[in-house]
């Protein structure tokens, strides 16, 4: 399968008050010469001390393309074949134009040209694969690796749940019902019924709002969960992207979104980064006529379910999408939830088929929001807690490892280099972990661990050992 299409990154430097058409001239050039079409730009890159150069920035602008900065720290990380002492010296790594060219993680097509006051690089861009998921790292291992990928709890649903689900078999000849369920969530939430609608998982939540909700300049919040941003684009949207740092902690500055984006998509706490962003910065994202949908598949993962916004009232255009299948292990019957304006649930509703949530989904989304399984999924997060600082503290050992930002989800993304090499040596170990490179504003370094319980932890922890001193060799 196929994981990218290939477009084309140009990574560009120049001397203080460059044009714009020399910008343009030199890239035009550089793309002939190789019999590259400047149809397949996708972007021009700089370092970030050179964004506000108005030569570079016109030219992006004259392209049609984004200008991506990138800190000067970065850029010096970043392998060159052409480095410059005199480069590095000014603007503080070796070459701007092909260290930005390669800094989404491309391949060099044409090093570093010049013009009389600018510089030039071509790279391969990637489009990240978005239909790529965690189970993909485990279904063909036939039980034989321990899933790190896949951030469904272990050892669920728990017994109680499944003796609801199979006492509902005998009533599968009836058409699914789901007033009591409805009501439920409800309950759980303290909303009227008209402000929640049942879904098939959220997968079929964000389809939903990218059909029904008509949205003119959606815009995505990334790294997060692909599949938003795949429906987007599927019901024939242009998706814009706001990219968090990893020198940011992943934080989220409301400024970042465009003022006039009427569809906002953003995961609290997000996958794969684990971050969970404050309630109120996220209620900054408000505006009249947008709609704000905060994807929470995992805040039931989040001891007291801090930062929710579930059952707010008071944020305009909110929609709030729930995920039963991550706690209770549930993946494989697809039971999900949307809270929302009634006017937002009423469209959506529209979009989808009868009877879209089978019987003993409903019968497991009724189970599930009880006060019995609230208090146990409650406890199971602080567990989670528990195990993810006993994950996080073995990590801390690892000088070659790093974590960026606070991890508060059932997950920990981790950056190391030849990340590709030991994910799979630790394959051969016999552990499953996701990688990070198809997740847009990640590259080939990152690698996401679901976490799991200490003996499960620390056997991880030895075969990361392993796999980096076999690395190292």
């Amino acid at each position: 399968m196929g994981e990218y299409v290939t477009r084309l990154v140009v990574g560009v430097g120049g001397r203080a008050g460059v044009s714009v058409a020399e910008v343009c001239a030199l890239v035009e050039e550089t793309l002939r010469g190789a019999g590259l079409a400047t149809g397949a730009l996708k972007a021009l890159a700089t370092v970030e001390a050179k964004t506000g150069e108005p030569g570079i920035a016109g030219a992006a602008e004259r392209f049609g393309v984004p200008l991506i900065g990138y800190p000067a720290e970065e850029l010096a990380r970043i392998r060159v074949p052409h480095p410059s002492a005199t480069v590095h010296d000014a603007a503080g790594t070796a070459s701007v134009a092909e260290a930005a060219a390669l800094a989404g993680g491309g391949e060099l097509l044409v090093p570093k040209r010049r013009s009389v006051a600018a510089t030039c690089a071509v790279a391969t861009a990637q489009e990240h694969d978005l239909r790529h998921h965690g189970d993909a790292e485990v279904v063909d291992a036939a039980g034989a690796l321990v899933d790190l990928a896949v951030n469904v709890r272990s050892d669920t649903p728990p017994e109680w749940l499944k003796q609801r689900i199979a006492a509902c078999l005998g009533d599968l000849a009836a058409y699914p019902d789901g007033r009591a369920a409805r009501a439920a969530v409800a309950a759980r939430h303290g909303l009227p019924v008209e402000r929640v609608l049942l879904t098939a998982g959220a997968a079929e939540a964000f389809v939903l709002i990218a059909r029904a909700l008509g949205a003119v300049r959606p815009v995505v919040v990334h790294p997060q969960f692909t599949e938003p941003e795949a429906a987007l684009r599927d019901a024939g949207h242009r998706v814009e992207r706001v990219v968090l740092r990893a020198a940011d902690g992943f934080r989220l500055d409301p400024a970042a979104v465009p003022e006039d984006a009427d569809l906002v998509v953003v995961g609290n706490p997000t996958n794969p980064t684990s971050v969970l962003h404050p309630a109120a910065t996220l209620a900054a994202l408000a505006r009249p006529g947008r709609i704000l949908v905060v994807d929470e598949a995992f805040m039931d993962a989040v001891p007291g379910e801090r930062e929710a916004l579930a059952g707010r009232l008071d944020v305009p255009g909110l929609v709030v999408l729930r995920s039963l299948t991550k706690t209770w292990g549930l993946a494989g019957l697809r039971i999900g939830y949307v809270l929302a304006e009634p006017e937002v649930i009423a469209k959506l509703a529209a979009a989808q088929p009868l009877w879209p949530v089978s019987t003993p989904a409903l019968v497991a989304a009724e189970a599930c929001v009880a006060p019995e399984a609230l208090a146990e999924a409650e406890a199971a997060a602080r567990r989670i807690a528990v195990d993810r600082e006993h994950l996080l503290a073995g990590l801390a050992e690892f000088e070659e490892i790093s974590v960026a930002g606070v991890a508060e989800g059932p997950f920990v993304l981790i950056r190391v280099e030849g990340a590709a090499e030991i994910r799979t040596r630790l394959r051969a170990l016999g552990f499953a972990v996701r990688r990070g490179d198809t997740f847009p504003g990640l590259d080939p370094s990152w690698l996401r661990l679901a976490v799991r319980d200490r003996t499960t932890t620390g056997r991880l922890l030895q075969a990361l050992d392993h796999a980096l001193a076999l690395a190292a060799r």
